[in-house]
């Protein structure tokens, strides 16, 4: 199963329409994640024309993405791969003991907020953030995540540029 994760798109100020490198990885999806501040409703619904998507709300999403149903936490089987998805994972000290008391059986949390690309593994979990493809603020890339997932494991976790 090939996911792309994104995050921070923060639509229509930074995403007027989907960026061409962006839909290169969407082409291929079988499933994208959304972790937050995509900001309207239509991104998502745009998104949702390559693959199905799954998006939690980010702090600076409109009513119209909680009723389009991204929940503020979400936890999902992909593939057998157990996943949860929350857009604010605090500060960075201390992240992956607290993602691992949020979300005790994931095996991967993914999350957004910071525009900071981050794979990581601690405390029993992995942690991904695939920072943002079209506001990379301090970054030297806008990114994306890709993930893919074969008979129940993380077979392999990228962060790619996109801009």
């Amino acid at each position: 199963m090939r996911v792309v994760v994104v995050s921070d798109t923060h639509a229509p100020r930074r995403w007027k329409r989907c960026p061409s490198r962006v839909a290169e990885h969407l082409r291929t999806a079988d499933v994208i994640l959304h972790a937050g501040d995509v900001c309207v409703a239509s991104v998502l619904d745009e998104l949702a024309e390559y693959a199905p998507v799954h998006a939690v709300l980010g702090n600076n999403d409109e009513p119209d993405v909680a009723a389009w149903g991204a929940p503020e936490r979400i936890r999902l089987d992909l593939g057998g791969l157990s996943v949860a998805m929350v857009h604010d994972s605090g500060q960075a000290q201390g992240r992956t003991r607290r993602l691992r008391r949020w979300f005790p059986s994931a095996d991967l949390v993914v999350f957004g907020h910071s525009h900071i690309p981050l794979d990581e593994t601690g405390d029993g979990v992995r942690i991904f953030n695939p920072g943002s493809p079209t506001d990379r603020r301090s970054q030297p890339h806008g990114t994306l995540g890709l993930l893919d997932v074969r008979d129940g494991h993380l077979a392999e976790a990228r962060i790619v540029p996109v801009t």
